[in-house]
């Protein structure tokens, strides 16, 4: 475990030195935070409003909803559009960071010391993996805290601030968020094995924003709603994937390769 800190220690010594990793760790949870609470702010004259213009399938979800008016549903309505948002940064943020952390270290020739060593290949990909996974995990929960914190601020209904603890937001956040942000990690360090320019692996590495691109293209046309069966759902599959990601990654990642072919 000592090891697996070290170079964890090393790794974020090096790629927080890179502006790009720097601004989207930083300036992605602010901009996905202080987005939707722009448009609250600018809605809280039409709380008494009605909600004739929401998809069906939510208009009887939100009837459901203790307390909620026509105008807390449409505001209900729209904070959920941005759950997606939410679960797209534990995927950006740590694509950025674990594609650079392979081919990065091989273009500034710190990589080859680093495989030399007794670390193991599991050692050394875990430690890649968690100083990916933890800075995403923390900085999206870090954008939840500011969010909920802002909402009263904006004039939110009473209702919507109560519908970002109900099990829906609850289980997206805390459970599918840290499950997508293991997705990307695994995803970007089999790409970055693979390539031999940071800017190409990470943009290969965002390929996985796809899937979740189509949940909120779908939501948006109402032809899905977001709730807790399908936040365990998603969690249950991205449980599957992330294991067999973990196992096929392990067997791509050939050391010796990476020493003797790259150029």
């Amino acid at each position: 475990m000592q090891r697996i800190l070290t170079i964890v220690d090393k790794e974020w010594a090096e790629v927080f030195k890179n502006p790009a990793v720097l601004v989207t760790v930083l300036l992605l949870p602010l901009v996905f935070t202080f987005l939707p609470l722009g448009i609250l702010f600018a809605m809280r004259s039409g709380a008494s409003g009605d909600s004739t213009d929401l998809p069906p399938r939510f208009e009887q979800l939100c009837a459901q909803t203790a307390g909620a008016t026509g105008g807390a549903c449409l505001q209900i309505y729209i904070v959920d559009e941005f759950l997606l948002l939410y679960m797209m940064m534990p995927l950006a943020i740590p694509s950025a960071i674990a594609a650079y952390s392979i081919v990065g270290e091989k273009t500034t020739r710190s990589l080859e010391p680093l495989l030399a060593t007794p670390v193991s290949t599991e050692e050394l990909l875990a430690a890649k993996s968690l100083a990916a996974v933890v800075p995403a995990v923390l900085a999206t929960w870090g954008a939840f805290a500011i969010f909920v914190l802002g909402m009263p601020l904006v004039g939110a209904a009473p209702a919507v601030y109560r519908s970002l603890f109900g099990p829906t937001w609850l289980v997206a956040i805390l459970l599918v968020g840290p499950l997508l942000a293991v997705l990307a990690v695994n995803f970007a360090i089999m790409v970055s094995s693979r390539v031999s320019d940071p800017r190409a692996a990470q943009q290969v590495s965002m390929v996985v924003i796809v899937p979740l691109l189509g949940l909120l293209f779908g939501q948006i046309a109402g032809l899905l709603v977001l709730n807790t069966a399908l936040m365990l759902g998603v969690a249950v599959a991205l449980a599957m994937v992330d294991a067999g990601l973990v196992f096929v990654g392990a067997r791509l990642f050939q050391r010796e390769a990476i020493l003797t072919q790259w150029k």
